[in-house]
């Protein structure tokens, strides 16, 4: 897998550089964004954790894909400023499993008790 930047632009109101690249995989089918967001810090001389693919697509009947991502200073200024969707769809943060309707927050964070058998007969 070879990565090259098309476009770097530096956004210091929102503490990141985006970038647009492509991708050429030959020999692979259309790589995940794990390995993208790998080969993108590697490029780029940052950590891993602060890159986040906001878009990528594979060009149909060739062995490219295009996509945009952004690098942030810092990992906080990426869960502070980056879409929720998109830094789970990265791997940052885990999904927050919504509570079931008509629950207590208390209920919902107690197990409950194991009930007791019946005495006598």
């Amino acid at each position: 897998m070879e990565i090259k930047i098309l476009d770097e632009r530096p956004n210091p109101l929102l503490k990141r550089t985006d970038y647009r690249f492509e991708i050429a995989h030959p020999e692979s089918a259309t790589p995940t964004r794990d390995s993208v967001r790998a080969e993108l810090a590697k490029a780029t001389q940052a950590s891993k954790d602060r890159v986040v693919i906001e878009r990528m697509e594979a060009k149909f009947g060739t062995a490219r894909s295009i996509g945009q991502a952004s690098i942030y200073v810092s990992v906080d200024d990426a869960k502070a400023i980056a879409r929720e969707h998109i830094l789970v769809r990265n791997k940052i943060i885990e999904k927050v499993a919504p509570a079931a309707p008509g629950a207590s927050a208390e209920a919902a964070a107690a197990p409950a008790a194991p009930a007791e058998p019946a005495k006598g007969a």
